[in-house]
């Protein structure tokens, strides 16, 4: 019986692994076939890294090299607000964590509540604030709401809530650091796993919007990655026939468009693998010896 119930718990298993890694492995493999052979071939199969060379130099010439600014783009406004997420929502966190003041039950709630809010619900409201002080289709219009991060807040409230002695940070103050010194001395070289995980969460989050960029970007050639991708689906006839019955051809074929949202996944992997081990280094440096 337990070998039956050890067997049909691997069967349902291995289902679920096949159902979620066979799209990734074909999205793998499709760069290194022909636009042909993603049809006739089997769609594990593997191509030629020659016809992979190709589909990187189609895409790369493709309307002046636009994919790469995409990138650059996304680069910018991502690490950008992250900058700005770092300066503000660990520093806020720790002064809601451990200090007593008018209004904080107030801050904490309103960050609770615009925490579980759907983004898309906040992108009416910020176009027309944006529009107010003129800063539609500017680099801020998309770096200035990224900055605004309240789970990065929540997080930093947490950690210091219950991770961070608060006898150690009185002994700072008894030896004479002043509330900044504390915090900039103390608090943030024990609170680096917390960095790691809001710089983490934060660079995902803005690398992956979508709908504000689109609403405030006109510019092509200003798009973030996740925009041009869907800019670029929606001009190639092979995925979209409205576009390939006459006017402009779009010359770019399915390898090339696995190819750019494989790329598209890089530096969101890189920044998962360096957070991972700012986190392991955070835990072992900040630990309080007894």
């Amino acid at each position: 019986m337990r070998v039956l119930a050890r067997g049909v718990r691997l069967a349902i298993l291995a289902a679920f692994a096949v159902f979620f890694v066979a799209p990734l492995l074909w999205l793998l493999l499709a760069p290194t076939k022909t636009d042909q052979a993603l049809v006739t071939k089997g769609p594990l199969s593997f191509g030629s890294f020659h016809n992979l060379a190709q589909a990187w130099s189609h895409l790369d010439a493709f309307s002046e090299h636009i994919y790469r600014g995409w990138i650059a783009n996304s680069l910018v406004y991502a690490l950008g607000a992250t900058a700005i997420v770092l300066a503000t929502a660990v520093p806020a966190g720790y002064g809601l964590a451990l200090s007593r003041f008018p209004g904080r039950v107030l801050i904490l709630t309103s960050t609770l509540i615009v925490m579980i809010m759907p983004a898309a619900s906040l992108v009416l409201p910020i176009f027309l604030e944006l529009d107010a002080l003129h800063l539609i289709g500017s680099v801020l219009s998309v770096i200035l709401p990224f900055a605004f991060f309240p789970f990065g807040v929540y997080i930093a409230y947490i950690y210091y809530s219950t991770a961070v002695p608060r006898d150690l940070l009185d002994a700072a103050r008894i030896d004479g650091c002043g509330e900044w010194s504390t915090f900039w001395r103390i608090a943030l070289p024990l609170a680096r796993p917390v960095v790691a995980l809001v710089f983490f969460f934060s660079f995902v989050a803005d690398w992956n919007n979508f709908f504000l960029p689109y609403a405030v970007l006109a510019d092509s050639s200003q798009y973030p990655i996740q925009v041009g991708l869907s800019n670029l689906l929606g001009t190639t006839p092979s995925f979209n026939p409205a576009v390939g019955g006459g006017g402009q051809q779009v010359n770019i074929f399915r390898p090339e468009l696995a190819l750019a949202t494989l790329l598209a996944v890089i530096p969101v992997a890189v920044v998962f693998m360096l957070s991972q081990r700012a986190l392991v280094r955070g835990l072992v440096a900040g630990a309080v010896k007894s």
